[in-house]
């Protein structure tokens, strides 16, 4: 400090100047930088959790609020790309209006379109039905996708084209959900890669690295004791049970391989039942949900909630059963864990499949000649697209009364009767843990729900934000009151990846779905931006044609086969080249690691020819 202080003494005053306002700045920015953790989301909450519970369990939470935010931007998009245009026009601010195209071509029975919205006095029950049915008053709100049925926006002298935008903000909140997921992916994977790398260098990151000495709080250092006490006390669990494995004799080995193939021939035919059952009754529902007899009666509220009931209630009994069975199937925590996941993935996210396609084969079913112009079948599916939203509306509302539900009526009362009473079995049930599993495939079982119905459903996002933001203080609630530590604790590292894994693949489960919808089945010709199209991609080719022809050519060129091929070439040689490059750089790290070893060798061989010496 002195010589620098010497130094600067024989600068100039603009120098000094510079030099000082260099490091105001720095400190200013220090300063921000420290303040702007405070306004994190559920900052302090979640380190809460983590000294308490343990890392694994924290990272739960903060990939709840990672889905937080992400369905924010989600309905921030779709809310100013779509909704608020034709809000603009409709009300006729900044001098605007709507600019309505009659359908071409179409003949009028497929035209029709009557939305069952309330009119005149009705019953309070009946807004209540309508409220978790998405039918009556709801149908001819912003909500669905019926409602935006206008061709283009005039804003002065500009026109909006709403169908395009539509369109565009799918592809948008698809790609910003892609990217996010694999961003965050990758800094898991890094980690997840380092720590496999080599046991032995994550207990010295730990017992060496592992304190963070800007500590200074009490509260703080003793939720960091805690965090490292709980990833210690994962490895040598792993360890152990890895040595465990190791020793196993060939009679136990086969015991073990043919007990989990008979394990996995249950699975699959647990996963059959499930996927026929929703089939049937989506058909039932369907076909008897239309009654206009029993249009407002409880009994069609239930009928309607058929398919949501069965769906639940499969996502409900087929994790207890695949966590029961895993118990006999003796794996190490993380991957019982995973593989756990990965069987509750193929029920939760599978039966939202199965029931997609239940709705198609409806929809697509030309009983008679007389739906084929429409190409779809109008009679019972008027606007196809806002009767696709409202099953995946149904869907969010139910699996949302279901998290809600079991705390209050499960959770809690055994809270209560492991505490205050002494019988046997019920001490014997115990206090629950907080099954990761089951709790991460909830939310990204409702994220995939909510990725395929935004786009016949452009607020649904901002009933998925409420939804999990009330979900964070409720799971938070159970865990430190009604919960126990789990007795086998799960590191954050591998779990945060695999639940980003799994929360892709619950993504890619959605681009099938969409893509089929977008460009394979014929747009409603009676409601939504898209009915002047016989699919919701001709809307990209019409808009093309709009262009100068330079552009046209270029962008019809992109999109042939002569530029395609050429183009696969190119990025998978680029691949391989990347892939060659990361083994090259493995084999320098192993090289590197063996060199320190021996040098570490060398020097206990000097240390001892010295101490042996001095003897």
């Amino acid at each position: 400090r002195d010589s620098q202080q010497a130094d600067t003494e024989h600068l100039s005053r603009w120098k000094k100047w510079r030099r000082t306002s260099s490091k105001s700045w720095k400190k200013a920015l220090s300063e921000v930088k420290g303040l702007s953790s405070y306004l994190v989301l559920w900052q302090r909450d979640i380190h809460c959790i983590e000294g308490k519970f343990g890392t694994g369990i924290q990272s739960y939470f903060s990939f709840l609020r990672f889905l937080v935010l992400l369905n924010f931007i989600i309905f921030i998009l779709m809310f100013s790309f779509v909704t608020l245009p034709f809000t603009i026009s409709k009300y006729g601010i900044f001098n605007s209006t709507i600019a309505d195209i009659s359908p071409k071509n179409i003949e009028d029975n497929c035209t029709i379109y009557e939305p069952s919205g309330n009119k005149g006095l009705v019953y309070f029950y009946t807004y209540l039905k309508d409220l978790f049915s998405g039918t009556g008053f709801l149908e001819v709100t912003s909500l669905f996708y019926g409602y935006y049925t206008i061709d283009a926006v005039w804003i002065s002298i500009m026109r909006y084209n709403l169908p395009l935008a539509y369109l565009l903000a799918t592809f948008a909140y698809l790609a910003l959900s892609f990217l996010w997921i694999i961003k965050r992916s990758v800094k898991g994977f890094m980690q997840n890669l380092v720590h496999d790398a080599d046991p032995f260098q994550s207990y010295c990151n730990k017992v060496f690295a592992g304190w963070d000495f800007c500590i200074t709080d009490p509260n703080a250092a003793w939720l960091k004791h805690r965090s490292l006490q709980y990833e210690l006390q994962t490895d040598l669990q792993e360890e152990k049970l890895k040595q465990k494995i190791a020793e196993r004799t060939m009679k136990e080995k086969l015991r073990i391989y043919s007990l989990r193939i008979f394990i996995n021939i249950i699975v699959i035919a647990i996963l059959s039942g499930c996927f026929y059952s929703i089939y049937r009754v989506t058909v039932f529902s369907q076909e008897n949900s239309s009654d206009a007899a029993n249009a407002n009666s409880l009994v069609n509220l239930l009928v309607q909630y058929l398919p949501s009931m069965v769906i639940t209630l499969a996502n409900f009994i087929g994790p207890l059963i695949f966590s029961f069975l895993i118990r006999f199937e003796d794996y190490t925590p993380a991957f019982e864990i995973r593989l756990t996941l990965m069987r509750c993935v193929f029920v939760r996210l599978a039966n939202i499949g199965v029931l997609l396609f239940s709705l198609w084969s409806q929809i697509s079913n030309c009983g008679t000649d007389k739906c084929k112009p429409c190409g779809y079948n109008y009679k019972l599916y008027p606007c196809w697209e806002s009767d696709v939203g409202q099953e995946m509306y149904k869907l969010m509302i139910f699996d949302f009364i279901v998290i809600l539900a079991v705390p209050l009526f499960v959770d809690f009362p055994r809270k209560l009767l492991v505490t205050h009473c002494s019988c046997k079995l019920i001490q014997w049930f115990g206090q629950q843990e907080f099954g990761i599993s089951d709790n991460v495939l909830e939310i990204i079982y409702g994220q995939t729900i909510c990725w395929i119905g935004t786009f016949f459903s452009p607020l649904l996002p901002a009933i998925a934000t409420i939804k999990y933001f009330i979900i964070f203080y409720v799971k938070k609630i159970i865990l430190i009151h009604t919960c126990k530590p789990a007795a086998r604790p799960i590191r954050a590292s591998g779990s945060n990846f695999f639940f980003l894994v799994v929360l892709l693949i619950g993504l890619i489960l959605a681009f099938v779905p969409l893509g089929v919808s977008i460009a394979r089945i014929p747009s409603s010709k009676a409601c939504g931006p898209f009915r002047n199209f016989n699919t919701s991609w001709e809307v990209v080719p019409d808009t093309i044609l709009e262009f100068p022809t330079v552009v046209q050519q270029i962008l019809f060129g992109m999109a042939s086969e002569a530029f395609a091929v050429p183009f696969f070439m190119i990025i998978c040689i680029i691949m391989f080249y990347f892939i060659a490059l990361a083994r090259a750089h493995k084999r320098v790290v192993e090289q590197l690691r063996e060199q320190l070893v021996l040098e570490s060798r060398d020097k206990m061989f000097l240390i001892r020819k010295i101490t042996e010496a001095q003897r």
